[in-house]
């Protein structure tokens, strides 16, 4: 009788759901950045990220499996969405600081966040919330993750006050 793999070792494949979508969430922004920063065009993007970041060891750190269909979907409706996102953000923006002015990591947040919030109803509020701050806390200082909190929280209250108007909601 031969043994079986070793399963005591973790493969990225073996990641659990949630972690799966955290991390399709954290390669979105990163995508999402450098096609800010380096001007990389959409289709080069997917590809290097998909071949070359999630999931993959990447200079001695193991990544995550990612959820390629929600990060494909989150990089491509923000590029797509983007003339209606960028506006909400403006306005959920402090006054005098557009959207902009917004370092990159940070926009990338909130645009990817907005996104889900337009364009992902089936992912609750909260959730999306919860996981940009995360997203953001991975690069930023506590002051801009509250930032995306605010930001955020603010337009979900907005596009989706059914979540936020129910009994019990907090």
């Amino acid at each position: 009788m031969t043994a079986g793999p070793n399963r005591s070792e973790p493969n990225a494949s073996d990641a659990p759901k949630p972690l799966k979508k955290s991390a399709a969430r954290l390669g979105a922004v990163q995508a999402l950045y450098q096609m800010d920063v380096a001007a990389t065009a959409l289709n080069d993007v997917l590809a290097q990220f998909e071949s070359h970041w999630l999931g993959q060891e990447v200079e001695g750190t193991q990544y995550p499996e990612a959820d390629r269909r929600l990060f494909r979907d989150v990089v491509e409706g923000v590029l797509r969405e983007q003339r209606r996102i960028d506006p909400m953000v403006d306005t959920a923006l402090s006054e005098g600081w557009p959207l902009r002015r917004v370092e990159t990591v940070l926009r990338a947040c909130l645009r990817a966040g907005t996104y889900e919030l337009v364009g992902r109803p089936d992912i609750p509020a909260r959730v999306v919330i919860a996981e940009y701050v995360n997203v953001a806390g991975a690069f930023l200082e506590k002051d801009e993750t509250g930032m995306v909190n605010a930001v955020l929280d603010s337009l979900a209250r907005d596009l989706r006050a059914e979540e936020f108007n129910r009994p019990g909601a907090a």
